[in-house]
């Protein structure tokens, strides 16, 4: 038997331009914490729009949990699917400069930038700051910020990781956490990235409130 599953159906309203005919976006994710995860996201919009032609996530782009996101660096193109989200915050993961439009973009749209320059890296040669992930995890679990996107490059590594750390937070078997990090590293999936996730202390955080729905009995 499956325990603790979160269903979730979040629909995002876009007042209709003058002119323009009104349009639903719906979000649909299901998260299923025992020993079975299953993550996905859909974006519904109507056939019959050409302003939604225009909406295309970004790379490895998936809801974690409500209010929390996942992709890789999004880019000009994904702007207005990212409008859709309402997105109070971003977790960026990599050292280099946030890029100037990225950066305007999230001006015009009173969204948060949290920056936590985690290097890339190639096995053996492996450094994962544990300190920067626990506090990249304090921003996550802060609801004030959300809804939130994480991203890295990719939306691989650095992603993946910080994720599967907040899946210990939310009690998931170890299977579940490599199972999920490994649907997005697909072939290029690190056995470091891995052991990280499996010694990563979580105890220092449990005392931090947590709204996800599947915590709650």
């Amino acid at each position: 038997m499956k325990e603790g599953c979160l269903n979730t159906k979040l629909s995002l309203n876009q007042q209709p331009a003058a002119g323009s005919q009104q349009m639903c976006r719906t979000l649909e994710g299901t998260t299923t914490v025992d020993h079975h995860t299953v993550v996905s996201s859909t974006v519904v919009v109507p056939a019959n729009s050409s302003e939604d032609l225009n909406l295309i996530p970004p790379l490895n782009f998936a809801m974690v949990d409500n209010g929390i996101f996942r992709s890789g660096f999004p880019d000009s193109a994904n702007f207005s699917f990212l409008q859709t989200l309402n997105l109070s915050s971003i977790i960026y993961l990599c050292p280099e400069p946030y890029p100037e439009a990225n950066t305007e973009f999230l001006k015009s749209n009173g969204i948060k930038l949290f920056q936590f320059g985690i290097e890339s890296y190639k096995e053996p040669f492996v450094d994962i700051p544990e300190d920067t992930i626990r506090e990249a995890l304090r921003i996550v679990l802060d609801v004030r910020n959300h809804p939130v996107l994480i991203h890295c490059n990719r939306g691989k590594h650095r992603t993946g990781c910080l994720v599967g750390c907040l899946r210990k937070l939310q009690r998931w078997c170890l299977s579940s956490v490599f199972d999920e990090y490994q649907r997005f590293a697909a072939a290029k999936a690190r056995v470091s990235d891995q052991r990280f996730m499996k010694l990563f202390d979580v105890s220092s955080l449990k005392h931090l409130p947590m709204s996800f729905s599947c915590l709650k009995n």
